[in-house]
């Protein structure tokens, strides 16, 4: 029996999804990275990241199959990364990491 229509979602949507599970939730995971790399140790956190980075971006891109819009999802993504990327700037500005 095939898959009622009214439960399938557009080709847009799909498309959406996708990226912004795949594209969208490494963005989060790596800027997340970032930010907390000028918070606390560097060199610890980027040893961390390679496990945890995975991690965070597979919760992310299931986040991102289960929500039922793409284009939000796609939204919600793009204003952390843009939180996580302010982090970094001010971070750079009050606490350079210098090698």
């Amino acid at each position: 029996m095939p898959a009622n229509p009214k439960y399938l979602s557009s080709n847009w949507q799909r498309f959406a999804k996708i990226t912004a599970g795949f594209l969208g939730g490494y963005f989060v995971a790596i800027s997340f990275h970032l930010a907390i790399s000028f918070i606390f140790n560097h060199v610890n956190v980027i040893i961390t990241s390679s496990f945890s980075g995975f991690i965070l971006w597979s919760v992310l891109m299931i986040i991102a199959f289960l929500a039922k819009n793409g284009w939000k999802i796609w939204a919600i993504y793009l204003v952390i990364t843009a939180l996580f990327s302010c982090i970094v700037y001010v971070g750079k500005i009050y606490n350079p990491i210098i090698f």
